[in-house]
C-alpha cells in the first residue's frame, strides 16, 4: 500500500561522536527527520538581532511537512527527476522551505567567461565548443573556471521574455557594437531556477523556461548575433490552486508534485508558532541554532550527490512501477522517468545501493499524482475507426 508522507520522524536522539562532539546520523533522511523543528524557544534576544541583511527561515527549522522537505532534498541529490512543483494555500512554508534550501547547496565549477565556457565543453565537444578567447586559455592551460556555491535563482512574476532569455546589451549598442546580453536562463545554470505563482506565468515564458530546461542549453538570435547558453537547472515551481490550475503540458515537465497543507497536529502547529516568534526576533542567531546539523546535512547531501550514479534499479522493482503507471493510465513517459530517479535518491538517501519495493512506493505518491490522462476515450475510438478506414483504402489501391 501506498503511503502518503516519507517516514515521519522517529523518537530518540541521535549519538554523538567521541572524536568531535557532532551528533551522528545513520541516514540523510533521518537527519532530516529528527532534527526538523527542533525545540530552540530559550534565546537570549537582548543580543545584535543581525539584520544587516536578509536571514532566511533554515530549511531544518520547518516543523512537519515531511514530504516537502524529502521532496525537495531527492531534487537536490538527483537533478534527473525533473524538478519539483510545490502545491497548496497561501502560508504553508512553500516559499520558506525553497529559500532555506540554498544553506544546503554544494559547490560547482563557473565559468569566467561571459558566454559560460567551461573544460567540461571541450572535453566533451572540442575546442568548438568554447569561444575563441577560452579555446586560447584552454590551449595554454589556463583555467576557464572556479569554485562558487550554487545559488537560488528567482523569477520575477513581472519578469519579460527578454529577461528570461537575453537580448542586445544596450550599453554596447550605444557604442556602436552588438553583443547579447545573458537573460535569467543563463544565470540559472548549475543552479536551483525558483518560479513562484507559476501558474500566473504567460505561455511564452514558460514555453521558453521549459524548452531550456529540457535541452540544458537555449539558442537566442537578434540580429546577426547568436549566442548559446547552458541552462542546466533544478526548476522548482510553486503556486496556490485557488489563483488557477497550470496546463496539463506544463504541469507534466515536474517530475515531483506535492501537496502542501496546513498543519492538521495542533502541538505542530504550536511548534512552528514558537519557531516563528523566535526568528522574527532575532533571525540571526536562530539561523545560528541549526548551523550544526545544517553543515551535516550539507555533507551528507554531497556525499549522497557522488554515490547516486552507483545505485541501481532491480528490472522487477522497474515492471511494478510500469505496471502501477499503466493502471493509473499515465500516458507520459517523464513518469517513468521522475518514479525511478526518485526512487533512487531515496534509497541513496538512506544510504543504500539497491532500490527496494520500499524506496519505489514512498516516492510514487510524488511522482505519480496529478498525472492521469484524462483524454476523452471516444477520441482514440474515432481515431482507431480512421486508421482502420486508412488500411483498407491502400489494401484496395494495392490489390486492385
Amino acid at each position: 500500500m501506498m503511503s502518503n508522507n516519507l517516514n515521519p520522524p522517529s523518537n530518540g536522539n541521535p549519538s554523538i561522536s567521541p572524536d568531535t562532539g557532532i551528533p551522528e546520523f545513520r541516514s540523510l533522511q533521518e537527519l532530516i527527520d529528527k532534527v526538523s523543528g527542533k525545540h530552540v524557544h530559550s534565546m537570549d534576544h537582548n543580543e545584535d538581532s543581525g539584520l544587516a541583511h536578509p536571514v532566511h527561515y533554515p530549511f531544518l527549522a520547518i516543523v512537519g511537512q515531511y514530504e516537502m522537505k524529502m521532496a525537495l532534498t531527492f531534487a537536490l541529490i538527483n537533478p534527473q527527476i525533473g524538478g519539483v512543483l510545490l502545491l497548496g494555500p497561501r502560508g504553508t512554508g512553500k516559499s520558506t522551505a525553497i529559500q532555506g534550501l540554498t544553506d544546503l547547496l554544494p559547490e560547482n565549477n563557473v565559468s569566467r567567461c561571459f558566454y559560460g565556457c567551461l573544460e567540461e565543453d571541450v572535453e566533451s565537444e572540442g575546442l568548438e565548443a568554447v569561444c575563441p578567447d577560452c579555446a586560447e586559455k584552454y590551449a595554454k592551460g589556463v583555467s576557464l573556471s572556479t569554485k562558487e556555491k550554487a545559488h537560488l535563482v528567482e523569477l520575477p512574476l513581472n519578469a519579460k521574455l527578454e529577461n528570461v532569455i537575453g537580448g542586445l546589451d544596450k550599453r554596447q549598442l550605444s557604442h556602436n557594437r552588438m553583443r547579447l546580453k545573458r537573460g535569467i536562463l543563463s544565470m540559472a545554470d548549475q543552479n536551483i531556477l525558483y518560479i513562484d505563482e507559476i501558474n500566473l506565468l504567460g505561455d511564452e515564458i514558460i514555453n521558453a523556461i521549459l524548452d531550456a530546461a529540457a535541452m540544458g542549453r537555449y539558442t537566442i538570435r537578434r540580429g546577426g548575433v547568436s549566442a548559446t547558453y547552458k541552462s542546466r537547472f533544478i526548476l522548482i515551481g510553486s503556486m496556490n490552486p485557488d489563483e488557477g490550475n497550470l496546463k496539463p503540458q506544463i504541469l507534466d515537465r515536474f517530475g515531483l508534485r506535492v501537496i502542501t497543507r496546513g498543519l492538521k497536529d495542533d502541538n505542530d502547529r504550536y511548534e512552528a508558532y514558537l519557531n516563528s516568534v523566535q526568528y522574527r526576533k532575532n533571525p540571526l542567531h536562530f539561523q545560528q541554532l541549526y548551523e550544526q546539523e545544517t553543515f551535516i546535512a550539507k555533507n551528507e547531501l554531497e556525499e549522497v550527490r557522488r554515490e547516486i550514479s552507483k545505485v541501481d534499479l532491480p528490472v522487477e522493482i522497474a515492471k511494478i512501477g510500469i505496471k502501477i503507471i499503466q493502471d493509473l493510465n499515465i500516458e507520459s513517459l517523464r513518469t517513468e522517468i521522475a518514479l525511478f530517479e526518485a526512487a533512487k535518491a531515496h534509497a541513496a538517501a538512506n544510504k543504500n545501493v539497491v532500490v527496494s519495493m520500499a524506496d519505489l512506493l514512498s516516492v510514487a505518491p510524488m511522482a505519480l499524482r496529478l498525472r492521469s490522462t484524462n483524454l476523452n476515450s471516444s477520441f482514440f475510438e474515432q481515431q482507431a475507426n480512421n486508421d482502420k478506414r486508412i488500411v483498407d483504402l491502400l489494401t484496395r489501391i494495392n490489390t486492385g
